[in-house]
Parts: structure tokens; sequence; C-alpha cells
């Protein structure tokens, strides 16, 4: 009887066995698929972000491209006359004005300096070391470079 109670036990058991696989390993293949979707969903925002990072740089090298162009056009225009003799004149005095007025305002200012330190009893020579610093010569040299070596590099070029 013994015999017969564990045949029926163990027959339903191994009878339940492949159904429990079954439904386990059906269980592990969800995971797997929900797995797989997740990392398929994943590469393509990777994908996504990718294409707009393209865009992105194709887009801003075409407006680099256009802004270059755009500067480029307006240097060389920027040489030619007008025919209007009035606006060609005022258009080829305005860097020379405009360096000629900062230069007079700059030296206004360093003889301020200099005219400040020595109504304030200080001698002409610490006077003019006060007034002329490092930034003055850096300065110095930049307007003397810019107007006596484009003079060098106006000859050299064909």
């Amino acid at each position: 009887m013994i015999e017969t109670l564990l045949g029926g036990l163990l027959g339903g058991a191994f009878r339940l066995a492949p159904e429990i696989l079954k439904w386990l390993d059906r269980k592990g293949e969800r995971g797997h698929e929900l797995s797989m979707q997740d990392k398929a969903l994943e590469f393509e925002k990777l994908r996504g972000a990718q294409r707009m990072a393209e865009i992105g740089a194709a887009s801003e090298a075409a407006w680099n491209a256009g802004a270059i162009e755009t500067l480029r056009e307006a240097v060389r225009t920027q040489g030619e006359k007008s025919g209007v003799r009035w606006a060609d004149a005022l258009s080829v005095s305005v860097r020379p004005v405009i360096t000629y007025w900062f230069m007079a305002l700059y030296c206004a200012a360093k003889t301020a300096a200099f005219v400040g330190a020595m109504s304030g009893g200080v001698e002409w020579i610490p006077a003019i070391r006060v007034s002329w610093s490092e930034a003055d010569q850096a300065l110095w040299a930049g307007v003397l470079n810019f107007w006596f070596l484009g003079r060098v590099f106006d000859r050299v070029r064909p």
C-alpha cells in the first residue's frame, strides 16, 4: 500500500516536474526577452543621440562656413570704392581718425597722470616711472609692430 501511495505521489511529481520546468523556462525567456528589449531601447536611444549630435555638428559647420564666407565678403568689399567721392574719402579716413583720436586721448591721460604726480611733490623721473607701466610698453610695442611690420609684410606679399 505504501508502494502504491509512493508510486502515485512520485508519478504525479514526475508528471508535474516537466510542467514546472517549462513554466520556469518561460519565465526565464520572458525575462531574457524583456532584457533584450531594454538593451534594444537603450541602443536606439544612443543611436538617436548620436544622430542628433551629427545633425548639430553639421548645422554648426554649415553656420561657421557661412559666417566665415560672410566675413570674407565683408572684408573684401571694404576695400572697394563706391564711386561716390565724399563717401570713399570718409570710408578711408575712419581708421586713421580713430587711431589719432585714441592716441590723443591716451597721451592726454598719461600727461595728466604725470602732471598729477609732479604736482603731488614727486620728482620727474619717478613720476615718469609711475605714469609709464609695463602695459603701456606692451601697447606701444603693439602699435609700432602694427604700423611698421605691416609695411614689411605689404612689400613681401605679391
